[in-house]
């Protein structure tokens, strides 16, 4: 078939008059279908999950700490024997307020639009079902603060799951050993914790920490006392650097000492333990399921697992001490790691 001016004028002129030749009433049914596909088009643009009545400009004002307020059912402020710290700046130890389903969902929406939608499936299921997620998950695992959906899960992972870094790590060994007791020798002269260490809830013995980076953001005076650790750090391909969910930190338990059981604040991570000083009747239970320490290897697990640590050693052993470091599941896609270290950006 050929085209011309003239054929393409009589095609249309065609049309017109087969319009005007309908009946009043289909006209009238294709503007109505027309009216339902732009006002569905309209509400899809415009969809945000149920929130607290507050406007948008006061939700993106807000931040993370103010909205995560976690309720304490009992008075000691504990949950599953776990005694939560309850400060605003601790994102962990915040939970979650009715806006925060809201906050993630305008974060991952602005992420959305600064980069792409593709790859975000799970990130997006899991943000706008975040509240039937947490709520719904078996006792054994249930993180508590974000569930990305469709990940294998275990309690423990082979050094397989993230090689590279594991290896590092342990051919750093004596170097994060040295640094360490560098910076531990500051205890034989004090009482209280030296600068630079966090004392932890427990309900028996201590449990000390010494953080170059917490909660995704570093700590540039241990930082400063740990450089080569830090450099180490650095070198890591899987480590979480990024986001909240991300730590490294040397972590101290003395004799006598029990973890009582908890859980981590999500699935993403999984938690990686050098051990530096392993005395005996030391015990990480994840899951149910006991494993023990040995010094110069990593050991690899998924904290959003019900989890608990002791030291069942004597005075004269000495404290349990390892290295601990957050490391991507290896499941979470290269596109989702990015997607999630906006989101859950420190401060955002």
């Amino acid at each position: 078939m050929e085209w011309s001016l003239d054929s393409l004028r009589d095609l249309v002129a065609g049309g017109i008059h087969a319009v005007r030749d309908c009946e009043a009433s289909a006209l009238a049914t294709v503007a109505c279908l027309m009216l339902l596909f732009i006002w569905y088009c309209y509400r899809v643009g415009q969809e945000q999950p149920t929130a607290s009545p507050r406007s948008y400009r006061a939700v993106v004002g807000a931040s993370m700490a103010s909205i995560l307020q976690r309720p304490h059912n009992n008075v000691e402020g504990s949950q599953n024997g776990y005694a939560y710290c309850q400060s605003l700046e601790c994102f962990r130890c915040t939970s979650h307020g009715e806006g925060l389903n809201q906050r993630l969902y305008l974060n991952l929406q602005d992420y959305a639009k600064r980069y792409t939608w593709s790859g975000m499936g799970r990130v997006y299921k899991g943000v706008r079902e975040q509240g039937r997620y947490l709520a719904n998950r078996p006792s054994i695992q249930k993180p508590e603060v974000f569930f990305l959906p469709d990940l294998p899960t275990a309690p423990y992972f082979s050094r397989e799951a993230q090689k590279h870094d594991v290896e590092l790590l342990e051919r750093s060994f004596a170097t994060l050993l040295a640094e360490f007791e560098a910076i531990y020798q500051a205890f034989s002269n004090c009482s209280l914790p030296p600068q630079g260490w966090k004392a932890n809830n427990t309900p028996h013995g201590d449990w000390y920490t010494f953080y170059l980076v917490n909660q995704g953001v570093s700590v540039p005076m241990n930082c400063r006392r740990c450089p080569r650790t830090y450099r180490i750090l650095g070198s890591l391909r899987t480590f979480i650097g990024n986001n909240v969910f991300g730590n490294a930190c040397f972590s101290v338990l003395t004799p006598g000492t029990l973890i009582t059981e908890h859980y981590g604040p999500t699935n993403v991570r999984i938690r990686c333990h050098l051990g530096l000083r392993i005395p005996a009747g030391c015990e990480l239970v994840v899951g149910g399921e006991p494993q023990c320490w040995a010094e110069g290897s990593c050991l690899l697990f998924d904290d959003s697992f019900l989890h608990t640590a002791f030291h069942e050693g004597s005075a004269e052993d000495g404290p349990r001490v390892v290295f601990m470091v957050d490391l991507w599941h290896p499941n979470v896609a290269a596109a989702e790691r990015q997607a999630l270290d906006y989101i859950f950006s420190p401060g955002r």
